[in-house]
């Protein structure tokens, strides 16, 4: 009848609700990326309006727009942005030699330095606002060069 604490223990998540937080987590992501491009070309196009309009023509000597340029460079950037971090962390993961995330998040644990328990807090945890949060910050910051 003994148990042993792995035979007990239950995903706290299920697969359907990862899914889920998962695909809303992308979609936050996409649209805040394109509204984030839109205001900048919105905003690039309200700040001069005639430049904006020639760099969506072609002109002599150039086989392209400005804007198919800039749309080619943003394209390749992302990919080697991708790439890279895709091959960084999947470098560190194997390194590590974990099998699962689990087990990775232990070894980075024990090379990682411990964060330190702030129970009870040593300091203030309330604050009235942001220039009572500024000025203790900045009292404090005082206290410790002196």
């Amino acid at each position: 009848m003994e148990q042993t604490i792995e035979e007990t223990k239950k995903p706290k998540y299920s697969k359907e609700f990862k899914a889920k937080a998962s695909l809303f987590l992308a979609g936050v992501s996409g649209i805040s990326a394109i509204v984030g491009f839109g205001a900048t070309l919105s905003a690039a196009k309200k700040q001069d309006p005639k430049y904006f309009g020639k760099g969506m023509e072609v002109h002599k000597g150039l086989t392209e727009t400005g804007a198919s340029l800039a749309l080619r460079a943003l394209g390749w950037g992302s990919l080697y942005a991708f790439t890279g971090c895709g091959v960084l962390f999947y470098s560190i993961w194997k390194i590590s030699g974990a099998s699962d995330f689990e087990e990775f998040r232990q070894k980075c644990g024990e090379i990682l330095p411990k964060i330190k328990k702030n129970d009870p807090p040593v300091g203030r945890t309330e604050f009235s606002g942001m220039n009572d949060l500024l000025d203790y910050l900045q009292h404090l910051k005082s206290s410790k060069d002196k």
